[in-house]
């Protein structure tokens, strides 16, 4: 049986690192987001008010940046009740449903400046891609309110696209050009029982990469283009991450999702692959994926650059959503390993301590020659990744928790809590990822239980009752971990991790309590030496959290240190970030030549000094900074 995450009501977050990102995401990220859709005509465009003459007209892909941000809205609510959010949210989607046609169709671009190129452009046009995101808002809409009209309205555009898309006669062999509907699809059939979304889901997958190619035959698409799209064969046929790397993660989720609900061993076999192909040798240290910056896509294996690194924040969050989507169906902890390293790492680098400054792009390397900006920005042309942290930071108590019959696993042990059907509430308490002490409290949670709505269980075993605290509890050991202790009650448990968990099976009573040890040494990464832009490098990594030298703290010419392997590195405070936050402090050396020729004969001078480094996650919180997480080894 497969793993879930819980329901959103039932977790919250209480530790240093994620629980803030959380909170900024509803008092930052989500109002900013809003603030730039009134200032950039984007509600203006939902009330179908533009005509031709006016400065301004709707983008194709205006429709699924406002529905990133209403599923975060209604996300958020489901999460905390709030009033205000609530009217707001209740106005954007009703804003929505009302630019519906007639006929169903939903989309400002198309409706507004070309109606008569509806469907025309699949490959580059993102009316597909924007009906995915559409969808998921509705779903979230409606399991935050209970409310049906917008469900309804995406209910009758999935309805429309399933009369125009299929293999029957009349109807259009095509799918789309940025991957998205898929997944959506597979979310609308959930929530609506209603399997013909689910068959429509596997359809996109399926056709996608066929002979004769839709896109080289109906829309002159050049067919050495078709990997950039993920359709130069059929899904279930690919084993490598290739192309954008945002269409690919979405891509194999819609797999993971489809192949899962309908069951398909070949489509998840291949997601599978693909998976391990990014993670094992076409991912940063970081958790980022797509390093090219030309078309945002993956290079061949280990062509991992740092200074021209694209990892677009979306991708990083597609790779994390695809990695727990394994996890959940495999049960296997390197899923988690891969998702906490990007939650950590990759994908809050992209949204500022305030929330409201973003980048779009997360190299590991940034300098005065860097091709991106040293400084965060308020906005983009193109917003993807704003409006993607807005709906994923509210999920994020959810995702580190899973739960199935008869077992809970703490799969992140950030201090949290779980309230679960059972009536026993779970508490963490910890300082991770800055501490590796992880106290688990169990509680009497029958009155939360109840105030939530969870029905009173009642379990047999061969006719006979049992507790329904009598739950298999399970916790991860971290792929990081080399040695960790685990105790119960205050006796010592003779735990071994088994495919990366250990577990506990008990009639759990309040008064529990479970006490895991992970050790957390400052721990030196090289990597693999197919890398040729690590070749002599170190990185430093300590616990989950990759770490990186920033010019804040260290002046700059960072390309000048290098740094020995073998020495006692000192845990200190970091200056000018949020209290509590740990950098790494140790020796280094700093190698300059005399003279101002541009080349010389003469030999280079090297004295000791120190540095500093801190988490990758939180470089460019003090201003525009020079930045590096690889560093020569000395």
């Amino acid at each position: 049986m497969r793993y879930a995450s819980p329901a959103p009501s039932a977790v919250s977050l209480a530790d240093p690192v994620l629980a803030p990102r959380v909170e900024a995401n509803r008092t930052a990220t989500i109002p900013a987001c809003l603030k730039h859709f009134e200032k950039e005509h984007c509600i203006d465009a939902l009330k179908l008010k533009w005509k031709k003459g006016d400065k301004w007209w709707p983008h194709i892909f205006w429709d699924s940046d406002v529905a990133k941000v209403v599923e975060g809205m209604a996300r958020e609510l489901a999460r905390k009740p709030d009033p205000a959010l609530a009217k707001e949210l209740d106005r954007v989607a009703k804003l929505i449903v009302s630019a519906q046609q007639p006929d169903g169709y939903l989309n400002t671009h198309f409706t507004l400046v070309e109606p008569e190129k509806r469907w025309t452009n699949l490959h580059d046009w993102h009316e597909l891609y924007c009906a995915g995101h559409l969808m998921e808002a509705a779903v979230a809409h409606f399991e935050a309110t209970g409310e049906r009209f917008f469900l309804d309205a995406m209910r009758r555009y999935a309805d429309l696209i399933a009369k125009t898309f299929g293999r029957r006669r009349g109807q259009k062999r095509g799918y789309p050009g940025h991957e998205e509907i898929e997944l959506a699809l597979c979310r609308l059939a959930r929530a609506t029982g209603e399997r013909k979304y689910l068959d429509l889901a596997h359809y996109f997958v399926d056709e996608r990469g066929r002979a004769p190619n839709y896109y080289v035959e109906k829309e002159g698409w050049q067919s050495w283009r078709l990997e950039y799209l993920q359709a130069h064969k059929p899904p279930r046929e690919q084993r490598e991450a290739v192309g954008h790397a945002v269409r690919w993660a979405y891509l194999c989720c819609g797999m993971v999702d489809a192949g899962d609900a309908k069951p398909d061993v070949g489509l998840l076999e291949a997601a599978v692959a693909m998976w391990k192909n990014a993670t094992k040798r076409r991912m940063l240290v970081t958790g980022g994926i797509g390093t090219a910056r030309d078309g945002e896509a993956f290079e061949r294996d280990f062509k991992l650059d740092n200074l021209t690194a694209y990892a677009e924040s979306c991708a990083a969050i597609g790779l994390a959503l695809l990695s727990r989507r394994l996890h959940d169906l495999t049960g296997g902890a390197r899923g988690i390993d891969v998702f906490e390293r990007a939650l950590y790492n990759g994908i809050p680098s992209g949204v500022s301590l305030s929330g409201d400054r973003f980048f779009y792009q997360n190299p590991l390397a940034s300098n005065a020659d860097s091709p991106y900006a040293r400084e965060r920005q308020a906005w983009f042309q193109c917003s993807c990744c704003p409006t993607n942290f807005a709906r994923f930071w509210p999920q994020v108590a959810q995702l580190c928790w899973a739960v199935r019959a008869g077992e809970v696993r703490l799969c992140v042990p950030a201090a949290s809590e779980l309230v679960h059907p059972t009536g026993v509430r779970l508490k963490v308490e910890s300082r991770y990822p800055y501490d590796g002490r992880i106290v688990v409290k169990v509680l009497d949670g029958r009155r939360q239980a109840k105030a939530l709505g969870f029905p009173t269980l009642e379990l047999t075993i061969n006719g006979k009752p049992i507790p329904a605290t009598a739950f298999r509890f399970s916790l991860r050991i971290p792929g990081w971990c080399k040695k960790f202790a685990l105790s119960l009650n205050g006796k010592r448990v003779a735990a071994k991790a088994d495919k990366g968990v250990v577990a506990l099976k008990r009639i759990w009573k309040p008064g529990d309590e479970i006490v895991l040890d992970l050790a957390m040494p400052v721990q030196v990464l090289r990597a693999n030496d197919s890398v040729a832009a690590d070749a002599g490098c170190i990185a430093l990594q300590r616990g989950p959290l990759v770490y990186a030298l920033e010019s804040v703290d260290n002046g700059p010419g960072l390309h000048r240190l290098s740094i020995p392997a073998k020495q006692d590195f000192k845990l200190v405070a970091a200056k000018g970030l949020p209290r509590g936050t740990v950098a790494i402090a140790g020796t280094a050396f700093e190698t300059t030549r005399p003279g101002d020729a541009l080349y010389s004969d003469a030999a280079p001078r090297t004295r000791r000094r120190r540095f500093v480094a801190i988490p990758y996650a939180l470089w460019q919180n003090r201003g525009p900074a020079e930045m590096q997480v690889w560093t020569r080894e000395a």
